[in-house]
């Protein structure tokens, strides 16, 4: 949920215009207070965290409507005993991020959830751990395969980006190294691993000239968000599989959540760049922001099933 919120918010923060014309901004600002308004239920006490009802196993079997349901509804929480760094990382990201979204028409909504994304990062980062590892009953549907790295980085660049706090400016360039920022580069964003959606972050900092002491730290977060791109592209020197058809594939279940993720890194990344004046750098030679905003259409067309061509074979 917290990285479902995370987002949506962010689409509104971008494309908050386009979903005002479309008539839809007030549906998706709707969703993102649903969403928040149950983590802030979730988190009672600076540290302290609830991550999970019940459990997958009798979830998966039980066809009943939540009120006639009898199964266990047990809460499982993270604390300073039991931590859980990436759920509370991600969690602070998506407070700080619906902040934004909140700010001008809300402001004591959005100082309120500032306020939870601050406690939350500080005791992600404080106490780290894995979270699977102290509510064990999600190991075996939602296992925290990338770990927690991931998630410092991204609730450090939410927060940067929230409350132009050069603390969290400074995490970004004095950590990256440490924690995987600088140093991964990944073919995939998505709920687990969010180091793509760090690096194009951060590559946005370093675009409108706010890295200060920390660009060459920058530099290479945004060589990472390039080898993002390039792999999408099918011009980097290890690409994502796509399906006859042209869809990014990255596993037979639920493929969607990856394309539709990697779709929108290429579309804001796109308008950066553009922003900037700037090209990506794949090993094939320079690309245009157009090319990246033309391929991420392309993605969403086969979503939506507007090409022509035929899909019977993905």
């Amino acid at each position: 949920m917290a990285f479902t919120v995370t987002m949506m918010s962010w689409s509104i923060v971008e494309y908050g215009k386009q979903l005002a014309a479309s008539g839809e901004l007030g549906h998706a600002i709707k969703a993102v207070k649903w969403g928040t308004d149950y983590l802030i239920k979730a988190h009672p006490e600076p540290n302290v965290l609830y991550g999970e009802v019940g459990d997958g196993d009798t979830d998966h079997h039980c066809w009943q409507r939540p009120e006639d349901m009898t199964t266990s509804r047990r809460a499982y929480r993270i604390d300073t005993s039991h931590p859980g760094s990436d759920l509370a990382g991600e969690t602070a990201a998506a407070m700080a991020s619906a902040s934004m979204v909140f700010r001008h028409h809300n402001p004591a909504y959005s100082n309120e959830l500032l306020n939870h994304a601050k406690q939350l990062f500080k005791f992600a980062d404080k106490y780290r751990g894995k979270y699977d590892s102290s509510i064990t009953v999600a190991q075996k549907y939602y296992r925290s395969v990338s770990g927690y790295a991931d998630e410092l980085l991204w609730a450090a660049a939410w927060l940067y980006q929230a409350t132009n706090d050069h603390y969290y400016l400074d995490y970004l360039g004095n950590n990256g190294d440490a924690l995987g920022g600088t140093g991964w580069a990944m073919t995939e964003f998505g709920w687990d691993v969010k180091y793509a959606g760090v690096q194009v972050l951060v590559s946005k900092f370093l675009l409108q000239g706010k890295a200060g002491p920390h660009s060459a730290a920058f530099a290479k977060y945004q060589q990472k968000a390039d080898y993002f791109m390039c792999s999408c592209l099918g011009k980097g020197s290890r690409n994502v599989q796509r399906t006859p058809g042209g869809l990014i594939y990255r596993q037979r279940w639920n493929n969607l959540q990856f394309v539709t993720s990697a779709s929108f890194l290429l579309s804001v990344y796109s308008d950066y760049l553009q922003s900037a004046g700037m090209h990506s750098h794949c090993s094939s030679g320079p690309v245009a922001p157009s090319e990246l905003l033309t391929f991420a259409k392309s993605q969403v067309d086969y979503i939506l099933v507007t090409t022509q061509e035929p899909l019977a074979t993905w």
